[in-house]
């Protein structure tokens, strides 16, 4: 990626470091709040909707709200990120740019969705009691349609995503540790996605929890110290 001297380009430069920087942040403070649930209330295996609204308001219930609101606030900052990429790409590199921006866009759609659901109408159905139908709708139920939905937009369109933007990453050594996490990241998420859809539970977890959570903060930082040399 190559800047222009124009202010334009500068201030887009500045929204990108912005972007990156708290994604990194999200990604350093999501797994603080998943240990956090383990160490307050264990590891919890889904068996009905009764026992889990038995335990939906425990300890754990404003680190398991605060993990889902970083990750809805992600898949809106990974567009302004690939939005922000796609500024300083050339018409030879825009074709990919674009259609990492459109799968990123999926990825948004599918997983925000599923994410806003659950700390809005999922959260409330459960405090009100008003749990029929909501079986299919809660996050901790690993066969719910939503499950589906969101691991489509993380694995699929997520993965796909990371895939087409790599490739736009060749300029100096910041760049090829960008491109490496992202080429890291489309190999866990289609992994992951493999394994959501043959019950591999143990590939889930290295894919989608460890591999995307590892490659995508590497990539964010790696994202915030090349936008502040282009900001400057």
């Amino acid at each position: 990626m190559q800047i222009q001297a124009h202010s334009p380009h500068k201030l887009a430069a500045r929204l990108g470091f912005w972007s990156a920087i708290v994604i990194a942040v999200i990604f350093i403070l999501f797994p603080i709040c998943y240990v956090a649930i383990l160490q307050i209330g264990g590891v919890f295996e889904w068996t009905n909707l009764a026992d889990y609204t038995a335990v939906s308001h425990d300890p754990t219930a404003i680190y398991r709200h605060a993990a889902q609101a970083m990750i809805l606030l992600f898949t809106l900052l990974y567009v302004i990120l690939l939005s922000v990429i796609y500024e300083f790409l050339p018409a030879s590199k825009r074709m990919w740019g674009r259609t990492s921006l459109l799968f990123g866009l999926g990825f948004a759609v599918l997983s925000g969705s599923h994410y806003f659901m659950q700390i809005s109408t999922v959260r409330l159905n459960l405090t009100r009691g008003t749990t029929e139908g909501l079986t299919q709708f809660v996050q901790a139920n690993p066969a719910a349609a939503i499950a589906a939905i969101n691991m489509l937009g993380v694995t699929l369109f997520l993965g796909l995503s990371s895939l087409f933007i790599a490739p736009v990453f060749d300029n100096g050594r910041i760049e090829r540790i960008i491109k490496i996490a992202f080429y890291g990241n489309a190999i866990s998420c289609l992994l992951g996605g493999v394994a959501f859809i043959f019950d591999w539970v143990a590939l889930i977890f290295l894919t989608v929890n460890l591999g995307m959570g590892a490659a995508v903060l590497v990539a964010a930082i790696a994202l915030t110290i090349r936008f502040h040399q282009m900001a400057r």
